[in-house]
């Protein structure tokens, strides 16, 4: 069976890598990274992958919310939100979204791998109806 393939969008380079390393060390494939919105929207397209994993504070003129939206219409891939951001307009936002998970920074591994297969086994149950 294919390793599931995860987008991390995440703009600070130290940050992006660390939650990769343990991406990879959960035993998920990470095909790339984005550091901006347009770069999100255009590396999910040709790395098909199978969740993204995006921060709201991006670099760009697009931020992660946008870029979400634009995504999971376009798409139809899940996203999990992982931020610092959790003031109330923020989070309203970003529920506008559907987003199939939330995160907030600093996260434990365990979270993340829980969040993540529960936001795939969504989206299979969704696919499948």
């Amino acid at each position: 069976m294919d390793r599931i393939k995860i987008l991390v969008v995440e703009d600070q380079t130290i940050v992006a890598l660390n939650i990769k390393n343990k991406l990879k060390n959960l035993g998920y494939d990470v095909p790339c990274t984005a550091v901006s919105g347009e770069e999100a929207i255009k590396e999910a397209e040709l790395k098909k992958v199978d969740l993204v994993l995006m921060d709201i504070m991006l670099k760009g003129n697009m931020d992660g919310i946008e870029a979400a939206r634009i995504i999971k219409s376009r798409f139809g891939i899940p996203v999990i939100y992982l931020t610092a951001c959790t003031d109330c307009e923020t989070l309203e936002r970003a529920k506008a979204t559907e987003p199939e998970g939330y995160i907030s920074k600093p996260f434990k591994e365990e979270d993340l791998c829980e969040t993540i297969e529960a936001a795939l086994l969504k989206n299979r149950l969704i696919r499948k109806t």
